[in-house]
């Protein structure tokens, strides 16, 4: 019987109707995944044009903030029709900022999620830790049912020293706090994995460049776009490979993506 691969991607955009003025359409067409996550796409429906919302192959799903205009905002672009689609997990603090979409494809279910970022005040950085914890709970209780799980997007935290340039020098910055990574530490050990680093432990590369100091020209990055995934998919030969495409621009992020076949 012949096997089936599926290329998923994820992007965080940093607002949609910027990037499509850039080279956005070419830059899907050649990122070429069955699935494409958006982050941070920062419109409401009603801005929404016919070009984004109609990709050629593809059908579109959204989840907007309903509480502050041009803020956060996730999308799905895919060629496969999810059995259900949700935009939250019942939580209205986390709901109501757009931030979930949920897809389930029989075989796994998708989320593309943009985790919050904790740099603004003790106030938001209290709100990722409680999202973080909310949000895991949340998919621990699918997987204890025995759902595979994909779970991608910008989760606004370097994991480790290898994952971004300077550590030391941003220890006391959100994003590598170690009250913030303890969490990634925390859901590896609860059989969740880290696809590019499980496939490739020693590889320094970046998705996240900030827009000043010439960052991106001097990888000065961050690599805090992932995809985990539960062991399940892992043991079951499922992963194929996992990538992250430095040469596509538009974003002060690039894209990253899995490879599966089954």
């Amino acid at each position: 019987m012949a096997k089936k691969t599926i290329r998923l991607v994820s992007w965080n955009v940093n607002g949609l109707r910027a990037v499509v003025k850039k080279d956005f359409i070419q830059s899907i067409r050649r990122l070429d995944g069955d699935i494409v996550a958006l982050q941070e796409t920062k419109l409401q429906e009603h801005q929404r044009t016919n070009e984004m919302i109609d990709l050629n192959g593809y059908q579109s799903y959204w989840s907007y903030a309903s509480t502050k205009k041009g803020y956060s905002g996730v999308a799905a672009y895919s060629r496969m029709e999810p059995e259900q689609v949700q935009t939250g997990i019942g939580i209205e603090k986390y709901d109501n900022e757009g931030r979930i979409l949920e897809m389930d494809f029989k075989d796994f279910i998708f989320f593309n999620i943009y985790f919050p970022n904790g740099q603004m005040s003790e106030e938001r950085l209290q709100y990722k830790l409680d999202f973080y914890k909310d949000f895991f709970e949340y998919t621990d209780r699918l997987k204890k049912k025995g759902r595979s799980l994909i779970i991608t997007g910008d989760f606004n935290i370097a994991h480790n020293a290898i994952d971004l340039k300077h550590p030391r020098a941003n220890k006391d910055r959100s994003g590598f706090l170690r009250i913030e990574r303890d969490w990634l530490d925390h859901i590896v050990k609860n059989g969740y994995v880290d696809t590019f680093r499980y496939l490739y432990p020693e590889t320094v590369k970046y998705s996240w460049w900030s827009y000043r100091f010439n960052a991106r020209k001097n990888n000065a990055g961050w690599r805090i776009d992932y995809f985990f995934v539960t062991r399940d998919i892992i043991e079951k030969g499922w992963i194929k490979d996992a990538f992250i495409d430095n040469d596509v621009f538009g974003s002060d992020h690039c894209p990253v993506g899995l490879v599966l076949e089954f």
